[in-house]
């Protein structure tokens, strides 16, 4: 199995480090490392920025820290964009636009169990992107099929540069837009979207997943053809362990759930320690055995991580270089006492 389970740990990509190389060594030392996202250091690093480059009718004001959609600049560069299409250096991510991630192509990761990537999905870039009539653009029947092609293309590039440093890379969809696909405020349902997301994944290499910190549709995240899943279970944990069934389905075609458990914002963080997030896991897991699923299987397609990510701590990066330190130490003690030690 590509992604290794076994309570390994990885984390969110957008960190709140300043420094390059501060950011590389705490990514360096999980089980599984990813390239950071630093928005901190420039606008460029933004999730949204990152996936909008080389997006035609895309409008980046830098001073303002915001990336709007132009439909008259969208048609003037179209056939420019088309030129490129088919060329992996125009859709890959460029030094521009990170910091980091051409560094993290030069290390030497082959020992690693597995490697990963990331690119914000099309459901939450269309959310945020706004047109010039304020309205997002994942409602526009015109842009929303070639925004779907265009992600899943810059997806594929990028997973084809990991691979070539590690067979067992996979990449994340950052998608945080699906937990309002349910709200009133949408006109672009649950039906819509589910066939839009079918279509995505149908244009994705494996192995790919979705990640996001927020509460959606279970059943309809679960259903999805995922191979991995990454969530926030310390502050959505009891919510989804209650979709047993979906999660059952899930794991017996191959998925992997990544459970982030250790808050990284400050005040959370400052009330837990290793025993007592511990125990909120253990009991999530323990619910899942009374109702059927085997533990030991479960834990096989398991991996660890930090909650969430954070930008706003008083203390910058602390809490969350501390965060990545526990979940460490958390990893350890229970394949120890799940004798996963030497698993993965």
């Amino acid at each position: 199995m590509a992604i290794p389970g076994n309570l390994l740990t990885t984390a969110m990509a957008i960190m709140p480090h300043r420094n390059v190389n501060q950011a590389l060594e705490l990514v360096l030392s999980l089980d599984v490392p990813f390239w950071p996202q630093l928005p901190h250091l420039s606008y460029y690093e933004d999730m949204y920025v990152q996936a909008s480059e080389h997006f035609p009718g895309i409008v980046l004001d830098l001073e303002k820290r915001t990336v709007r959609f132009s439909m008259e600049k969208f048609i003037n560069e179209f056939e420019e964009t088309m030129a490129h299409f088919n060329e992996p250096e125009y859709l890959d991510v460029s030094e521009t636009y990170s910091a980091v991630y051409n560094r993290f192509l030069d290390l030497d990761l082959s020992d690693c169990p597995a490697i990963r990537g990331q690119l914000e999905g099309p459901i939450s870039f269309g959310f945020h992107v706004l047109d010039q009539d304020d309205r997002p653009i994942l409602f526009n029947d015109t842009i929303r099929p070639f925004m779907i092609e265009f992600m899943a293309k810059r997806v594929n590039v990028q997973m084809n540069r990991l691979k070539n440093l590690n067979a067992n890379a996979f990449m994340f969809i950052d998608e945080p837009g699906l937990q309002f696909l349910f709200s009133a405020l949408s006109g672009y349902g649950d039906v819509a979207a589910k066939g839009d997301m079918e279509v995505f994944f149908s244009l994705i290499e494996r192995p790919r997943g979705v990640h996001l910190c927020g509460n959606p549709d279970w059943d309809f995240l679960l259903g999805l053809d995922l191979d991995i899943l990454s969530l926030d279970v310390y502050s959505n944990g009891e919510v989804f362990v209650a979709y047993v069934q979906s999660i059952r389905r899930f794991l017996d075609r191959g998925g992997v759930i990544v459970w982030g458990i250790v808050p990284t914002n400050f005040e959370p963080f400052e009330k837990e320690d290793l025993d007592s997030l511990e125990k909120r896991l253990t009991q999530l897991w323990t619910f899942l055995a009374n109702e059927g699923i085997d533990r030991q299987f479960l834990l096989s397609r398991s991996m660890l991580s930090p909650a969430t990510c954070c930008l706003v701590n008083p203390d910058g990066e602390k809490t969350v270089e501390k965060a990545f330190k526990m979940i460490q130490e958390l990893s350890l003690r229970l394949r120890e006492k799940e004798r996963l030690l030497c698993a993965g």
